[in-house]
């Protein structure tokens, strides 16, 4: 029973965050209205299918934090210290999140993806060379400032590089392939951490990292499909 009330407790605020989008936010109508069907990518500009390649390439390599905490009490940490790094690694997410924001507002989602890939490479080689709980640590405080980074930039990017008509659809379709690539992003660091040992799946993401990195190098953002 006391389970049950405290989820019930927790679904309170979903509740309310449900009704006031149903029932007080209006959405401006449009006249003409293009679907976009299963994943034709007909309709989708060049830099926008390379965009969605190269993230799906950084998708299979970016594991869940999990391999990060495991690896950290592999390293040395006590285990009641782990649950530690991860209020580390969300509070400097936290922080970057609005300045990364800002600055890709003034510079562009571009260099901040790219700073945000060359974050989680740090992240990699921290824990490559994590042979101390130092570099795990800082490990850690690059990761969040990595999530900081990427977060909030990634999907305006997506919705910037899609056609104005269909970016709603072009921004549900990137989200549908990003999650076809999680699962099997941890499924073979699993497979390389037990095949391998634990420093295998942070080579593979590197190197997976370093090629969307290049990629992403050629995405050019057309002006004809650019936000208002």
């Amino acid at each position: 029973m006391l389970f049950f009330f405290a989820f019930a407790l927790a679904a309170i605020p979903s509740l309310i965050s449900a009704g006031l989008v149903f029932f007080l936010i209006k959405e401006r109508k449009t006249e003409k209205i293009k679907l976009y069907k299963g994943l034709t990518l007909k309709a989708l500009n060049k830099n926008f299918k390379l965009f969605l390649i190269l993230s799906a390439v950084f998708t299979l390599g970016a594991f869940s934090y999990s391999f990060l905490l495991i690896f950290a009490k592999e390293a040395g940490f006590k285990t009641g210290f782990v649950p530690v790094l991860y209020l580390v690694f969300t509070a400097v997410a936290s922080l970057f999140s609005i300045p990364m924001g800002k600055i890709s507002d003034r510079i562009g989602r571009k260099p901040v993806l790219l700073f945000s890939f060359f974050l989680w490479a740090l992240v990699l080689v921290c824990f490559i060379l994590g042979k101390s709980t130092v570099w795990v640590a800082a490990g850690f405080i690059f990761y969040g400032a990595h999530k900081g980074a990427l977060e909030p930039v990634q999907t305006t990017y997506v919705c910037e590089l899609a056609p104005n008509s269909f970016r709603a659809s072009a921004l549900g379709g990137y989200q549908m392939i990003m999650g076809l690539f999680t699962f099997p992003a941890s499924f073979m660091a699993g497979l390389l951490w037990e095949s391998w040992g634990m420093i295998a799946p942070f080579y593979f993401s590197l190197f997976l990292t370093i090629i969307a990195g290049v990629l992403l190098l050629f995405v050019k953002k057309e002006k004809s499909i650019s936000s208002p």
